[in-house]
């Protein structure tokens, strides 16, 4: 998509515009559970129609689309499983993701409705989103799109002389755990609501490192935050809230703080004056509003801003390896002074 950024033709408009055609089509190839009614046999139209009670046609032509972009091996006499799809997409993978795909295919039929949500200013009315079913489906869907990239990131991020951690609205942990997996003298606290902090103990306990983590159940905009840190971990968390409520949070992080201690903050952030660019951080603004009451995304500029008010006055960048991390590589630093 970005090859036909900016659009200044009508047939880059259309391409923009037509760009929904293929996750369609990856859609409902998870809707109809076709990857792992394959298994890892090969299967021709017929029969694979019959398990799946399927036209053969649609098959055909759904099947051809997929083989297209790699998804599925087309044989002389059918499909198969491709290696990707059998590592991601299949449950019977450890690197199953799940959660991560029924969220992308919710987030497929909420985002028709913006249009809706545009004229009425408020995000998506869901009674699910509250409950703990939901909650702890959702932070299982966290963990599958932070697994790889919270190993990276903690393999960058020196943290020698730190003793403390706490990852802030951390949800799984898994950031965490990487952290306590790279760090054998430290010690981790993830503080989030308790359906997240189920998910936390159960990954916790699939870790040699899960001995050294610790929960801290509530909810950090109005309640307390407990202990004092040399780490304070706030990734994916900021896009949630309003500039105030994230100046908020930095006060409270401050206060929690030892002399000389670290808030590391990972978020998608515009970089251009007019905040345009980059095109993701713009485009996941639309998330914030379909499902928040008032979030958004932020530049580095208006961050670092908030982090000097609330007295995190030493701020820098810290750019990580290309195509590491979750978002564009890079996370803003704010430190809190020695003394004074």
């Amino acid at each position: 998509m970005n090859a036909t950024i900016p659009i200044t033709s009508f047939k880059q408009f259309r391409e923009v515009a037509y760009a929904f055609r293929l996750p369609r089509i990856l859609f409902s190839a998870l809707e109809l559970n076709l990857f792992n009614s394959m298994e890892s046999r090969n299967w021709t139209i017929p029969q694979l129609a019959k398990r799946l009670k399927v036209s053969q046609r649609g098959l055909t032509i759904l099947c051809r689309n997929l083989a297209s972009v790699g998804l599925l091996v087309k044989s002389q006499s059918g499909y198969h499983v491709a290696p990707f799809s059998k590592r991601y997409l299949q449950k019977v993978s450890p690197d199953f993701r799940g959660d991560y795909l029924t969220l992308m295919l919710r987030q497929w039929s909420e985002w028709s409705h913006l249009t809706e949500v545009i004229r009425a200013g408020q995000p998506l009315e869901s009674r699910e989103a509250e409950t703990p079913e939901y909650r702890r489906s959702f932070t299982w869907a966290m963990h599958h799109r932070s697994m790889q990239s919270a190993q990276d990131v903690a393999q960058q991020i020196a943290l020698k002389g730190a003793h403390s951690f706490l990852d802030l609205g951390g949800g799984p942990g898994t950031y965490a755990l990487a952290f306590l997996k790279h760090n054998p003298t430290l010690q981790a606290t993830v503080m989030d609501r308790p359906a997240a902090l189920e998910v936390a103990r159960t990954l916790a306990q699939l870790s040699s490192a899960g001995t050294r983590l610790t929960y801290q159940a509530g909810d950090f905009l109005k309640e307390p935050i407990s202990g004092t840190y040399d780490v304070v971990w706030y990734s994916n968390v900021l896009h949630i809230y309003s500039p105030a409520e994230n100046l908020n949070v930095f006060k409270k992080i401050k206060r929690i703080l030892r002399p000389g201690g670290r808030l590391l903050i990972q978020d998608t952030f515009l970089h251009d004056p007019k905040g345009l660019r980059p095109l993701e951080a713009n485009l996941f603004a639309v998330s914030m509003l379909l499902h928040t009451d008032r979030g958004n995304t932020y530049s580095l500029q208006d961050v670092r801003a908030w982090l000097q008010e609330a007295g995190l006055t030493r701020s820098r960048i810290i750019h990580l390896k290309k195509g590491t991390g979750d978002w564009e590589g890079q996370l803003l630093e704010g430190r809190l002074p020695l003394s004074g």
